[in-house]
């Protein structure tokens, strides 16, 4: 088997500049990273970042995790996977997603509905796009007649979907060419790659030809008890402040009391409590935090799952950009 990838997943806190995002990349193109990944949240888009990343690097591969399905049409997104994989030279992977209803709704204006056939069907007409075909689709949520790309398309990137349900997970394996999985313990990414495999099952896919990547949060510094606690601080902003999902998704891998305890007090403006509710066993799990060692142990670990084709080095979201270069440069492909 090969050994899994290297990743990085680039900050998803707002830095205070583009060339802070772009350097960062630089950095993991130098050290061998295999791929770099960005989000796309409320901050600079996920678009014009890549492609300053693109033009800045030579060698590493560059790609959204993720954009998410309701604030760009599909045939936009098709648009943009054939255009940032143009410019990066065929480095990019496509990763997407359907967000939370908090988000979709709240910030997008659009309505939730189903969000696993809306992903679904904008993976349908996206790969129609890369495939330079001309557009005909009848689908729940769209009735599509008629695009085509008018320059010829690149070579069609990979498109991966993100979820952490089963039913979501069992989708990606259906219908994306990856998956990727983030707030998962050890136990529950497990239960996970059983539904990612019955899903390429269901679709009459080879399971050897998708790629798994592992998100983690992960803090490697020389003052174990900052990075530990910059770690425990993502984990519970997650849990207090996106929704119900991730709580949801933790009370699913047998962490209900715990899920409930941090969404509480951070709702309730206890937010050291809320940290603090955090134990070492579930920090452990969720996220690799610690001396630069010790986190190099335990991101092998992850890595050493059956199933797992990539790891992706993620930060928390209050690092500094020192600690962020500190964590990359402990953690690169050795």
């Amino acid at each position: 088997m090969a050994h899994p990838d290297r990743d990085l997943f680039l900050p998803v806190a707002a830095q205070p500049a583009v060339g802070d995002v772009v350097s960062l990349a630089e950095r993991a193109d130098r050290a061998g990273y295999d791929r770099v990944w960005l989000p796309e949240t409320w901050g600079r888009d996920a678009v014009t970042v890549l492609t300053s990343v693109a033009h800045a690097t030579d060698r590493v591969g560059i790609g959204t995790s993720i954009t998410n399905v309701y604030s760009r049409s599909p045939a936009l997104i098709g648009q943009t996977a054939a255009t940032l994989q143009e410019v990066s030279g065929g480095r990019f992977r496509l990763g997407l997603g359907p967000s939370g209803p908090i988000l979709v709704e709240g910030w997008h204006g659009v309505e939730y509905g189903n969000p696993l056939r809306r992903t679904r069907e904008a993976i349908e007409i996206i790969r129609q796009v890369l495939a330079g075909e001309t557009v005909e689709y009848d689908g729940e949520y769209f009735q599509l007649a008629g695009f085509r790309l008018r320059q010829d398309p690149p070579d069609p990137p990979p498109i991966d979907a993100a979820g952490i349900g089963p039913t979501a997970v069992e989708l990606a394996g259906r219908f994306g060419d990856g998956w990727h999985a983030f707030a998962l313990t050890r136990e529950g990414l497990a239960d996970r790659l059983d539904d990612f495999r019955r899903g390429t099952e269901l679709g009459d896919r080879d399971r050897d030809d998708r790629r798994v990547t592992v998100m983690l949060t992960c803090c490697a510094l020389d003052d174990r008890e900052r990075a530990r606690y910059l770690a425990r601080e993502l984990i519970a902003f997650y849990l207090g402040a996106m929704g119900t999902f991730y709580r949801d998704a933790l009370a699913r891998q047998g962490h209900e009391e715990t899920a409930t305890e941090v969404a509480t007090r951070w709702a309730n403006g206890e937010r050291e409590a809320a940290i603090d509710a955090i134990g070492e066993d579930l920090l452990d799990a969720l996220a690799v935090a610690g001396h630069p060692e010790e986190c190099r142990e335990r991101l092998a670990g992850f890595a050493a799952i059956d199933g797992v084709d990539a790891v992706s080095v993620g930060f928390p979201r209050v690092a500094e950009h020192a600690e962020m270069g500190q964590t990359i440069e402990a953690l690169a492909p050795q």
